[in-house]
């Protein structure tokens, strides 16, 4: 599994662990009943410590992404359909969020920015 960490981020390890695992479910990559790698597989791979890999795999497994059966390993849960749209409504906020300070930055109005989004909406 390709999971990019960097220590120059200020991002937590086991935040940018679940993070691109998150990602890559919701993005289909991953599909529903998928093994994910162990924790001790996956700690070593990124050389890292496996309570930070426990602490990512309890997140998802929290957050209703992943599914962990006792001495078989962690899965990819089945995607509940509203959850996975409020997932995507929680990161297009965040992302606004930013769009709103940059703008912010350089005194673009409301009425600029929407300008902009419509014009990036239209030519998708």
């Amino acid at each position: 599994m390709d999971i990019i960490i960097s220590n120059a981020s200020g991002q937590p390890i086991y935040d940018q662990i679940s993070s691109q695992i998150k990602s890559k479910i919701l993005a289909g990559e991953l599909q529903e009943g998928d093994a994910l790698p162990s924790m001790r597989f996956l700690a070593k791979e990124l050389r890292i410590s496996v309570i930070t890999t426990k602490r990512a795999y309890e997140e998802l497994e929290r957050d209703g992404f992943i599914v962990s059966v006792p001495g078989k390993g962690s899965y990819v849960a089945g995607k509940n359909l509203e959850f996975v749209r409020e997932e995507h409504l929680r990161r297009i906020e965040e992302h606004m969020q930013e769009i709103v300070e940059l703008s912010a930055g350089c005194s673009l109005t409301l009425q600029e920015l929407q300008d902009m989004l419509a014009l990036i909406y239209e030519g998708e």
